[in-house]
């Protein structure tokens, strides 16, 4: 019990900095660390372009990179936050927000999902309500045509067959 004191002291004493684990690499980080968690604001409300599950911060790709560089350059240049997020929409579009604004372009982003699911329900309801249909009309003797009189000759026939021995 002893042996694990000293583990658990320092697994305690770099819990507070596991907050920033992320792709960021310390090449990358601010000496302010007021403009850096500005940086690692916005950065956590952008999306990995590549990745496109990812933020910015969390993402190793390349275009990442270049994206913190660019979030970092413009805080350093004086931009405010939302002037920084203005920057990267105006140049990457509202798809690297990962919450786009709901408006006339973004209608697809915020409801796509939900009318790709409808349609796949009501493609499914359909399909079940014409099969059973189907089944209902082979089952429950539906419409029925008359035999014509080839066919009665021929079932005729066939029954006489089956009667001989």
């Amino acid at each position: 019990m002893r042996a694990l004191l000293p583990i658990l002291l320092a697994l305690l004493a770099i819990a507070p900095g596991a907050q920033w684990a992320g792709a960021v690499e310390p090449s990358e980080v601010l000496s302010d660390p007021a403009l850096e968690a500005r940086a690692r604001k916005i950065s956590q409300g952008l999306r990995c372009l590549v990745c496109q599950n990812q933020t910015i911060d969390d993402s190793d790709a390349g275009l990442a990179k270049d994206l913190r560089i660019l979030v970092r350059e413009r805080l350093l240049a004086g931009d405010g936050d939302e002037e920084v997020m203005a920057f990267v929409t105006d140049r990457y579009g509202d798809f690297v927000l990962l919450k786009p604004p709901m408006k006339t372009g973004t209608v697809l982003l915020w409801f796509g999902p939900l009318l790709i699911f409808l349609l796949g329900a009501a493609g499914l309801v359909r399909f079940y309500a014409n099969h059973h249909r189907e089944d209902d009309t082979e089952s429950n003797g539906g419409e029925e045509k008359p035999l014509t009189g080839d066919e009665k000759n021929r079932l005729t026939a066939l029954l006489k067959e089956g009667d001989d021995p």
